[in-house]
């Protein structure tokens, strides 16, 4: 059996399986895109929130375009499992983003979850959702060994009686 060069290409349609079949892999993807809209933030391994996230992404950008939009609520009606999200959608996140152009969220990463199998986790959320905003841990620069170094430097290096 010869393997065809055609057969190695993948042309670009390569997209992580998160399921047994391509129906699972739906279905889990609008549940979490459900959850999203409901819940405005949401913890999940990061390559289902890597995936999902795209995915969100449109669906807020044909919601901008009005519940009058035909096309905007077939997608509504597709990606939101329960029903009564489609109001939340078009009457309380379209006009949150209708001046920002895209990016509408956020994926921050997580300690990975305990357990069997170490799983990388990840928050995404909505931007300018009304929880406590995720801080993250930031090191104070001006105490690292080359930061203090440099300013020594520039006090010694100064001319005399320039204020500080």
């Amino acid at each position: 059996m010869r393997l065809s060069v055609a057969a190695a290409i993948s042309h670009g349609r390569e997209y992580r399986r998160l399921g047994l079949s391509p129906r699972s892999r739906l279905d889990l993807l609008r549940n979490l895109v459900t959850a999203l809209v409901r819940y405005e933030r949401i913890e999940t391994p990061w390559a289902r929130a890597d995936e999902m996230r795209g995915y969100a992404e449109r669906l807020i950008d044909y919601a901008k375009r009005g519940d009058k939009d035909e096309r905007a609520m077939r997608m509504a009606d597709f990606w939101l499992t329960e029903k009564d999200l489609i109001h939340k959608l078009f009457k309380v996140l379209a006009p949150r983003f209708q001046p920002h152009p895209g990016s509408y969220t956020r994926l921050l990463q997580i300690p990975n979850r305990d357990g069997l199998d170490r799983a990388k986790m990840a928050v995404i959320e909505l931007k300018g959702n009304p929880l406590p905003p995720l801080v993250r841990p930031r090191r104070d620069s001006d105490k690292t060994l080359l930061n203090q170094l440099l300013k020594g430097y520039r006090q010694d290096a100064r001319p005399r009686g320039t204020p500080v």
